[in-house]
């Protein structure tokens, strides 16, 4: 009778410890995230079936040049040339590929540029963020901002 119960109490133990065991699995890449550079900071939030990351803020809101905020000056389309940088989604099309990744593009406030890009989710407390142009590949490491 006793090897019953016991055996009983660890099944019910395993089947309590698989849904704890699922819930450990990668972290969750939403929230705040710092660029490497610190330059701006990125959040990252649930969109339809993947993700979506818009700037949130940056080192330096301000153009030295003009005194105004910083815009998207180096997109090669003129209609969105003059939109401001702090709200600009950085993000598109990025959906799930595996625990912890997403893959889709990103665009480059820098140059104009949209590229193919994946996110990693590398620890609780940073985001490996990769593009691609043809074969050509680069990536940073972002750190999140609180919790």
């Amino acid at each position: 009778m006793a090897c019953k119960f016991r055996f009983v109490i660890a099944i019910i133990a395993t089947a309590l410890a698989v849904p704890a065991a699922h819930a450990q699995g990668a972290p969750e890449p939403f929230g705040v995230w710092q660029t490497q550079a610190g330059d701006a900071r990125v959040k990252v939030s649930k969109c339809g079936g993947g993700i979506c990351g818009v700037v949130v803020s940056l080192r330096d809101p301000i153009d030295p040049m003009t005194g105004k905020p910083q815009v998207d000056n180096k997109n090669p389309n003129p209609s969105l040339a003059n939109r401001p940088i702090i709200g600009l989604p950085l993000f598109s099309s990025m959906q799930p590929v595996a625990a912890g990744k997403w893959s889709g593009q990103i665009y480059n406030a820098d140059d104009g540029g949209t590229y193919a890009s994946s996110i990693s989710v590398t620890s609780e407390s940073t985001l490996r963020v990769e593009g691609c142009v043809g074969a050509l590949c680069g990536g940073e490491t972002w750190t999140r901002v609180g919790r």
